[in-house]
Protein backbone atom coordinates (compact mmCIF):
# COMPACT_ATOMS: atom_id res chain seq x y z
CA UNK A 1 0.00 0.00 0.00
CA UNK A 2 1.14 3.52 -1.04
CA UNK A 3 1.79 5.71 1.96
CA UNK A 4 0.94 9.45 2.73
CA UNK A 5 4.40 10.02 2.30
CA UNK A 6 5.20 8.42 -0.45
CA UNK A 7 2.21 9.82 -2.42
CA UNK A 8 4.42 13.57 -0.87
CA UNK A 9 7.70 12.48 -2.95
CA UNK A 10 6.00 11.19 -6.37
CA UNK A 11 3.38 14.50 -6.38
CA UNK A 12 6.86 16.62 -5.74
CA UNK A 13 8.53 14.93 -8.27
CA UNK A 14 5.26 15.23 -11.23
CA UNK A 15 5.94 19.29 -10.14
CA UNK A 16 9.49 18.80 -11.05
CA UNK A 17 9.44 17.18 -13.90
CA UNK A 18 6.19 19.47 -15.22
CA UNK A 19 8.55 22.46 -14.17
CA UNK A 20 11.43 21.40 -16.54
CA UNK A 21 9.56 20.03 -19.20
CA UNK A 22 8.05 23.46 -19.45
CA UNK A 23 11.08 25.52 -19.33
CA UNK A 24 12.62 23.82 -21.58
CA UNK A 25 9.29 23.66 -24.31
CA UNK A 26 10.11 27.62 -23.18
CA UNK A 27 13.39 28.27 -24.17
CA UNK A 28 11.96 28.65 -28.03
CA UNK A 29 9.69 30.93 -27.51
CA UNK A 30 9.59 34.35 -27.21
CA UNK A 31 10.37 36.93 -30.08
CA UNK A 32 14.20 37.00 -31.81
CA UNK A 33 16.29 39.60 -31.08
CA UNK A 34 18.22 41.86 -33.80
CA UNK A 35 21.18 40.17 -35.27
CA UNK A 36 24.35 42.21 -35.92
CA UNK A 37 25.21 42.75 -39.26
CA UNK A 38 28.70 42.38 -40.61
CA UNK A 39 29.65 45.88 -40.92
CA UNK A 40 29.09 46.17 -37.22
CA UNK A 41 30.86 43.44 -36.63
CA UNK A 42 33.72 44.25 -38.33
CA UNK A 43 34.16 47.68 -36.67
CA UNK A 44 34.97 46.02 -33.23
CA UNK A 45 38.40 46.76 -31.90
CA UNK A 46 40.83 46.41 -28.56
CA UNK A 47 38.99 49.39 -27.30
CA UNK A 48 35.22 49.77 -28.30
CA UNK A 49 35.13 52.78 -30.88
CA UNK A 50 32.98 55.74 -29.39
CA UNK A 51 29.00 56.03 -30.87
CA UNK A 52 28.72 59.61 -31.34
CA UNK A 53 25.56 61.33 -32.71
CA UNK A 54 26.77 63.55 -35.60
CA UNK A 55 25.13 66.56 -36.74
CA UNK A 56 23.16 65.10 -39.67
CA UNK A 57 21.55 62.62 -36.99
CA UNK A 58 23.41 59.76 -37.64
CA UNK A 59 25.68 57.56 -35.47
CA UNK A 60 29.25 57.43 -36.63
CA UNK A 61 32.23 55.04 -34.69
CA UNK A 62 35.01 56.97 -33.76
CA UNK A 63 38.14 55.38 -32.60
CA UNK A 64 39.51 56.26 -28.77
CA UNK A 65 42.37 58.00 -31.00
CA UNK A 66 40.62 60.32 -32.84
CA UNK A 67 38.58 61.47 -29.74
CA UNK A 68 41.65 61.95 -27.86
CA UNK A 69 42.65 64.68 -30.77
CA UNK A 70 39.35 66.02 -30.46
CA UNK A 71 39.68 66.77 -26.63
CA UNK A 72 43.22 67.66 -27.45
CA UNK A 73 42.24 70.39 -29.52
CA UNK A 74 39.28 71.44 -27.51
CA UNK A 75 41.40 71.57 -23.76
CA UNK A 76 44.67 73.26 -25.33
CA UNK A 77 47.06 72.95 -22.80
CA UNK A 78 44.20 72.97 -19.83
CA UNK A 79 44.42 69.65 -17.47
CA UNK A 80 42.01 66.59 -18.46
CA UNK A 81 40.19 65.05 -15.48
CA UNK A 82 38.26 61.60 -16.18
CA UNK A 83 36.00 60.09 -13.95
CA UNK A 84 35.05 56.23 -14.44
CA UNK A 85 31.95 54.59 -12.51
CA UNK A 86 31.25 51.37 -12.24
CA UNK A 87 28.51 48.65 -12.24
CA UNK A 88 27.44 47.59 -8.85
CA UNK A 89 23.66 46.87 -8.70
CA UNK A 90 22.33 48.52 -5.55
CA UNK A 91 26.11 49.47 -4.40
CA UNK A 92 25.08 53.10 -6.60
CA UNK A 93 24.45 54.69 -3.68
CA UNK A 94 28.10 53.98 -2.50
CA UNK A 95 29.24 56.46 -6.10
CA UNK A 96 26.49 59.02 -5.55
CA UNK A 97 27.56 59.47 -1.89
CA UNK A 98 31.21 59.80 -2.74
CA UNK A 99 30.26 62.57 -5.31
CA UNK A 100 27.86 63.90 -3.54
CA UNK A 101 30.41 63.88 -0.84
CA UNK A 102 33.57 65.69 -2.66
CA UNK A 103 31.29 68.70 -3.53
CA UNK A 104 31.11 69.27 -0.02
CA UNK A 105 34.44 68.79 1.17
CA UNK A 106 35.39 71.05 -2.59
CA UNK A 107 37.30 68.66 -3.53
CA UNK A 108 35.37 67.25 -6.73
CA UNK A 109 36.83 68.90 -10.46
CA UNK A 110 34.31 69.69 -13.46
CA UNK A 111 35.30 66.03 -14.92
CA UNK A 112 36.01 66.66 -18.76
CA UNK A 113 34.88 63.16 -19.10
CA UNK A 114 32.86 61.03 -17.61
CA UNK A 115 31.93 57.47 -18.27
CA UNK A 116 29.56 54.84 -16.68
CA UNK A 117 28.14 51.43 -17.00
CA UNK A 118 24.89 50.02 -15.95
CA UNK A 119 24.12 51.83 -12.32
CA UNK A 120 27.38 53.59 -13.06
CA UNK A 121 25.82 55.19 -16.40
CA UNK A 122 22.57 55.68 -14.51
CA UNK A 123 24.51 57.99 -12.64
CA UNK A 124 26.83 58.98 -15.38
CA UNK A 125 24.74 62.30 -16.45
CA UNK A 126 23.96 63.54 -12.93
CA UNK A 127 28.19 63.70 -12.18
CA UNK A 128 28.82 65.07 -15.56
CA UNK A 129 26.47 68.24 -14.08
CA UNK A 130 28.13 68.19 -11.02
CA UNK A 131 27.05 70.06 -8.16
CA UNK A 132 23.91 71.36 -9.96
CA UNK A 133 22.58 67.83 -10.19
CA UNK A 134 23.35 66.78 -6.17
CA UNK A 135 19.71 67.21 -4.84
CA UNK A 136 18.83 65.07 -7.64
CA UNK A 137 21.61 62.45 -6.88
CA UNK A 138 20.88 62.88 -3.12
CA UNK A 139 16.80 62.23 -3.42
CA UNK A 140 17.51 59.32 -5.36
CA UNK A 141 19.49 57.43 -2.87
CA UNK A 142 17.83 58.81 0.50
CA UNK A 143 14.30 59.62 -0.48
CA UNK A 144 12.71 55.83 -0.81
CA UNK A 145 13.17 56.34 -4.64
CA UNK A 146 14.64 52.94 -5.04
CA UNK A 147 12.02 50.92 -3.38
CA UNK A 148 10.09 48.93 -5.72
CA UNK A 149 12.93 48.87 -8.60
CA UNK A 150 12.75 44.72 -9.01
CA UNK A 151 8.95 44.09 -9.41
CA UNK A 152 8.71 40.38 -10.43
CA UNK A 153 6.62 39.51 -13.46
CA UNK A 154 5.50 36.17 -12.30
CA UNK A 155 4.54 34.12 -15.22
CA UNK A 156 6.48 36.80 -17.35
CA UNK A 157 9.14 35.11 -16.20
CA UNK A 158 8.72 31.99 -17.94
CA UNK A 159 7.29 32.82 -20.84
CA UNK A 160 8.72 36.29 -21.35
CA UNK A 161 12.66 37.19 -21.31
CA UNK A 162 13.20 38.52 -17.56
CA UNK A 163 12.61 37.74 -13.67
CA UNK A 164 11.34 41.34 -13.08
CA UNK A 165 9.80 44.40 -15.42
CA UNK A 166 11.81 47.24 -16.36
CA UNK A 167 8.63 49.43 -16.09
CA UNK A 168 10.15 50.59 -12.54
CA UNK A 169 13.68 51.04 -13.56
CA UNK A 170 12.14 53.05 -17.01
CA UNK A 171 9.63 55.47 -14.73
CA UNK A 172 12.95 56.27 -12.56
CA UNK A 173 15.22 56.88 -15.55
CA UNK A 174 12.09 59.18 -17.31
CA UNK A 175 11.77 61.03 -13.65
CA UNK A 176 15.46 62.11 -12.99
CA UNK A 177 16.75 62.26 -16.86
CA UNK A 178 14.30 64.98 -17.91
CA UNK A 179 13.97 67.99 -20.44
CA UNK A 180 16.15 69.91 -18.12
CA UNK A 181 18.39 67.56 -17.48
CA UNK A 182 19.10 66.60 -21.02
CA UNK A 183 19.44 70.82 -22.31
CA UNK A 184 21.98 71.05 -19.81
CA UNK A 185 23.87 68.05 -20.67
CA UNK A 186 23.61 69.71 -24.38
CA UNK A 187 25.08 72.65 -23.42
CA UNK A 188 28.11 71.15 -21.30
CA UNK A 189 28.48 69.09 -24.56
CA UNK A 190 29.15 72.14 -26.65
CA UNK A 191 31.99 72.55 -24.64
CA UNK A 192 34.11 70.17 -25.41
CA UNK A 193 32.87 67.59 -22.85
CA UNK A 194 32.31 64.11 -22.83
CA UNK A 195 29.53 62.34 -21.12
CA UNK A 196 29.48 58.24 -22.31
CA UNK A 197 27.55 55.06 -21.78
CA UNK A 198 28.59 51.47 -21.58
CA UNK A 199 25.89 48.53 -22.96
CA UNK A 200 26.60 44.99 -24.39
CA UNK A 201 25.52 44.44 -27.77
CA UNK A 202 23.57 40.92 -27.06
CA UNK A 203 24.26 39.79 -30.64
CA UNK A 204 27.54 40.15 -30.77
CA UNK A 205 28.74 40.03 -27.41
CA UNK A 206 30.90 43.15 -27.46
CA UNK A 207 30.82 45.87 -25.61
CA UNK A 208 29.79 49.28 -26.71
CA UNK A 209 30.42 52.78 -26.16
CA UNK A 210 27.77 55.57 -26.75
CA UNK A 211 28.26 59.44 -26.47
CA UNK A 212 25.55 60.80 -24.74
CA UNK A 213 26.48 63.84 -25.14
CA UNK A 214 26.60 63.91 -28.33
CA UNK A 215 22.59 62.21 -28.44
CA UNK A 216 21.81 65.32 -26.63
CA UNK A 217 23.64 68.09 -28.43
CA UNK A 218 22.20 66.74 -31.95
CA UNK A 219 19.49 64.02 -31.01
CA UNK A 220 16.51 66.74 -31.77
CA UNK A 221 13.04 65.70 -31.01
CA UNK A 222 14.26 62.09 -30.50
CA UNK A 223 17.12 63.07 -28.06
CA UNK A 224 15.20 62.14 -24.67
CA UNK A 225 14.29 59.00 -26.38
CA UNK A 226 17.31 57.67 -27.21
CA UNK A 227 19.43 59.46 -24.41
CA UNK A 228 16.86 57.45 -21.97
CA UNK A 229 16.78 53.90 -23.85
CA UNK A 230 20.34 53.55 -23.56
CA UNK A 231 20.52 54.35 -19.87
CA UNK A 232 17.75 51.53 -19.40
CA UNK A 233 20.03 49.48 -21.66
CA UNK A 234 23.10 50.16 -20.25
CA UNK A 235 21.20 49.01 -17.03
CA UNK A 236 19.40 46.05 -17.64
CA UNK A 237 21.06 43.36 -16.14
CA UNK A 238 20.74 39.92 -18.47
CA UNK A 239 17.45 37.80 -17.15
CA UNK A 240 16.83 39.72 -14.09
CA UNK A 241 15.66 42.85 -16.72
CA UNK A 242 14.95 42.40 -20.25
CA UNK A 243 17.07 43.37 -23.45
CA UNK A 244 16.46 46.72 -24.89
CA UNK A 245 16.08 47.16 -28.60
CA UNK A 246 18.06 50.30 -29.51
CA UNK A 247 17.49 51.94 -32.70
CA UNK A 248 19.83 54.97 -34.48
CA UNK A 249 20.33 55.92 -37.83
CA UNK A 250 23.75 55.16 -39.31
CA UNK A 251 24.98 55.51 -43.02
CA UNK A 252 21.53 57.23 -43.86
CA UNK A 253 19.23 54.23 -42.65
CA UNK A 254 17.56 53.01 -39.59
CA UNK A 255 19.25 50.18 -37.35
CA UNK A 256 17.95 48.24 -34.81
CA UNK A 257 20.01 46.41 -31.89
CA UNK A 258 19.71 44.55 -28.64
CA UNK A 259 21.44 45.87 -26.46
CA UNK A 260 22.24 44.81 -22.17
CA UNK A 261 23.72 45.73 -19.27
CA UNK A 262 27.32 47.11 -20.02
CA UNK A 263 28.69 45.50 -17.22
CA UNK A 264 28.30 42.17 -19.07
CA UNK A 265 31.54 43.38 -20.82
CA UNK A 266 32.96 46.35 -18.98
CA UNK A 267 32.93 46.65 -14.94
CA UNK A 268 34.23 50.55 -15.91
CA UNK A 269 36.00 51.96 -18.52
CA UNK A 270 38.34 54.87 -19.08
CA UNK A 271 38.33 56.93 -22.07
CA UNK A 272 40.29 57.91 -24.24
CA UNK A 273 41.95 54.71 -24.14
CA UNK A 274 45.24 54.95 -21.36
CA UNK A 275 47.80 55.10 -24.07
CA UNK A 276 45.96 58.31 -26.33
CA UNK A 277 45.62 60.62 -23.04
CA UNK A 278 47.84 63.36 -22.78
CA UNK A 279 50.91 63.06 -20.59
CA UNK A 280 53.44 65.48 -19.21
CA UNK A 281 56.54 65.88 -19.98
CA UNK A 282 59.73 66.34 -17.14
CA UNK A 283 59.09 69.28 -14.88
CA UNK A 284 55.32 69.92 -16.16
CA UNK A 285 52.28 70.10 -13.82
CA UNK A 286 49.98 66.82 -14.60
CA UNK A 287 48.32 67.12 -17.56
CA UNK A 288 46.19 64.28 -16.53
CA UNK A 289 43.99 62.86 -13.35
CA UNK A 290 41.83 59.89 -13.90
CA UNK A 291 39.45 58.88 -10.61
CA UNK A 292 37.62 55.63 -10.86
CA UNK A 293 34.16 54.92 -8.45
CA UNK A 294 34.43 51.44 -7.83
CA UNK A 295 30.84 50.56 -6.74
CA UNK A 296 30.81 47.37 -4.98
CA UNK A 297 33.87 45.80 -3.31
CA UNK A 298 36.94 44.12 -4.51
CA UNK A 299 36.99 41.12 -2.64
CA UNK A 300 34.36 39.30 -0.41
CA UNK A 301 34.47 38.07 2.70
CA UNK A 302 32.87 34.51 4.32
CA UNK A 303 29.57 34.76 5.34
CA UNK A 304 26.42 32.81 5.70
CA UNK A 305 23.78 33.02 2.88
CA UNK A 306 20.59 31.35 2.83
CA UNK A 307 19.72 28.18 0.26
CA UNK A 308 17.49 30.25 -2.15
CA UNK A 309 17.36 31.24 -5.78
CA UNK A 310 17.87 34.92 -5.15
CA UNK A 311 20.35 34.86 -2.14
CA UNK A 312 22.45 32.17 -4.45
CA UNK A 313 22.29 34.42 -7.60
CA UNK A 314 22.86 37.63 -5.74
CA UNK A 315 25.86 35.98 -4.19
CA UNK A 316 27.57 34.39 -7.39
CA UNK A 317 26.95 37.49 -9.23
CA UNK A 318 28.66 39.71 -6.47
CA UNK A 319 31.52 37.52 -6.39
CA UNK A 320 32.07 37.06 -10.00
CA UNK A 321 31.73 41.01 -10.28
CA UNK A 322 34.07 42.20 -8.01
CA UNK A 323 37.13 39.32 -9.34
CA UNK A 324 36.57 40.96 -12.33
CA UNK A 325 36.71 44.34 -11.57
CA UNK A 326 39.66 44.05 -9.42
CA UNK A 327 41.63 42.17 -12.37
CA UNK A 328 40.19 45.98 -14.82
CA UNK A 329 41.40 47.97 -11.96
CA UNK A 330 45.04 46.30 -11.46
CA UNK A 331 45.28 46.67 -15.64
CA UNK A 332 44.05 50.38 -15.72
CA UNK A 333 46.42 51.10 -13.04
CA UNK A 334 49.36 49.51 -14.84
CA UNK A 335 48.31 50.82 -18.35
CA UNK A 336 48.24 54.61 -16.73
CA UNK A 337 51.48 54.19 -14.50
CA UNK A 338 53.32 53.00 -17.69
CA UNK A 339 52.26 56.32 -19.09
CA UNK A 340 53.16 58.42 -16.22
CA UNK A 341 49.48 58.91 -15.34
CA UNK A 342 47.82 59.60 -11.95
CA UNK A 343 44.56 57.76 -10.95
CA UNK A 344 42.77 58.05 -7.75
CA UNK A 345 40.37 55.30 -6.91
CA UNK A 346 38.02 54.35 -4.69
CA UNK A 347 35.93 50.74 -3.32
CA UNK A 348 33.86 49.23 -0.64
CA UNK A 349 35.68 48.24 1.91
CA UNK A 350 34.66 44.25 2.94
CA UNK A 351 34.29 46.10 6.53
CA UNK A 352 30.71 47.55 5.39
CA UNK A 353 28.01 45.56 6.04
CA UNK A 354 26.42 45.26 2.76
CA UNK A 355 23.12 43.13 2.22
CA UNK A 356 23.20 42.22 -1.10
CA UNK A 357 23.64 43.51 -4.92
CA UNK A 358 20.07 43.73 -5.35
CA UNK A 359 18.75 45.39 -1.92
CA UNK A 360 17.47 48.78 -3.33
CA UNK A 361 15.13 48.71 0.25
CA UNK A 362 15.40 52.63 1.20
CA UNK A 363 17.24 52.22 4.51
CA UNK A 364 20.27 50.20 2.59
CA UNK A 365 20.55 53.23 -0.15
CA UNK A 366 20.60 55.72 2.66
CA UNK A 367 23.34 54.43 5.12
CA UNK A 368 25.57 53.26 2.10
CA UNK A 369 25.42 56.77 0.73
CA UNK A 370 25.80 58.90 3.66
CA UNK A 371 28.70 56.44 4.48
CA UNK A 372 30.51 57.48 1.11
CA UNK A 373 29.58 61.10 1.61
CA UNK A 374 31.08 61.13 5.01
CA UNK A 375 34.50 59.71 3.87
CA UNK A 376 34.46 62.03 1.05
CA UNK A 377 33.94 65.20 3.35
CA UNK A 378 36.81 63.56 5.65
CA UNK A 379 38.84 63.20 3.00
CA UNK A 380 38.89 59.24 3.53
CA UNK A 381 37.52 58.65 0.15
CA UNK A 382 40.55 58.08 -2.40
CA UNK A 383 43.62 55.60 -2.94
CA UNK A 384 45.95 57.69 -4.81
CA UNK A 385 48.62 55.91 -7.14
CA UNK A 386 50.34 59.08 -8.61
CA UNK A 387 52.72 59.38 -11.43
CA UNK A 388 55.43 61.30 -9.67
CA UNK A 389 55.59 58.31 -7.07
CA UNK A 390 54.76 59.79 -4.43
CA UNK A 391 53.43 57.85 -1.25
CA UNK A 392 49.53 57.10 -0.95
CA UNK A 393 47.49 58.35 1.51
CA UNK A 394 48.16 56.07 5.00
CA UNK A 395 45.48 54.15 7.35
CA UNK A 396 42.88 56.44 9.81
CA UNK A 397 40.31 55.91 12.07
CA UNK A 398 37.08 54.14 11.33
CA UNK A 399 34.14 56.35 10.26
CA UNK A 400 31.86 54.52 12.57
CA UNK A 401 32.45 51.35 14.71
CA UNK A 402 34.34 48.48 12.60
CA UNK A 403 33.77 50.06 9.65
CA UNK A 404 36.79 51.95 7.47
CA UNK A 405 36.95 54.12 4.58
CA UNK A 406 38.30 53.15 1.77
CA UNK A 407 41.60 55.05 2.26
CA UNK A 408 41.84 53.36 5.25
CA UNK A 409 41.55 49.67 4.49
CA UNK A 410 44.19 47.40 3.97
CA UNK A 411 43.28 45.61 0.74
CA UNK A 412 42.34 48.25 -1.35
CA UNK A 413 45.32 50.57 -0.51
CA UNK A 414 47.66 47.19 -1.65
CA UNK A 415 47.43 47.99 -5.28
CA UNK A 416 48.42 51.40 -4.26
CA UNK A 417 51.58 50.66 -2.35
CA UNK A 418 52.67 48.06 -4.96
CA UNK A 419 52.33 50.50 -7.55
CA UNK A 420 54.22 53.74 -5.58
Amino acid sequence: MTTRSTKGLWARLAITCATTALLTACASLGPQLPMASADETNLQSVFPRIRTLASNGDVEFLSSREVARRLQTTLGERPLTVLAISSGGASGAFGAGALVGSTRQGSRPDFTVVTGVSVGALLAPLAFLGAAADSRMTAIFTTGETDGLLQPRLLGAVFGSSIYSSKPLQRLIEHYADDTVIAAVAAEAAKGRLLLVGTTDFATGEPAIWDLGSVALHGGTDAKRLFQTLLLASASVPGMLPPVLVRFRCGGRTREEAHVDGGVTLPFFVAPAPEDLPRSTAGEPQRTLVRVIIDGPLRHTSRRSRANVFSILSRSLSAGLSQVTRAKLESTVDALRAHDISIDYAAIPTSYPLTGAFDFHAGAQRSLFEYAATCAETGRLWVSVRADNSVPVGAGAPVSGEVTCPADDAFIGRLAALAN
